[in-house]
């Protein structure tokens, strides 16, 4: 079985961890209907429009 050697310092441990926990931040479009800023690939909650169509019809 593999024992380690040596005990691994905690900045050699943070420094190989340090990389995991870093979340990237959200991508925004714009919609091409209203403007408003929205995720990639989703309806837009504004307007209602996805790809050019309406398929959420807004209570006016």
């Amino acid at each position: 079985m593999a024992v380690p050697k040596r005990k691994v310092s905690k900045a050699r441990r943070d420094k190989r961890r340090s990389a995991v926990w870093k979340l990237d931040a959200p991508t925004f479009t714009r919609c091409p209907n209203c403007g408003e800023l929205i995720v990639p690939h989703r309806v837009c909650k504004n307007c209602g429009f996805y790809k050019g169509v309406q398929v959420i019809g807004k209570g006016e």
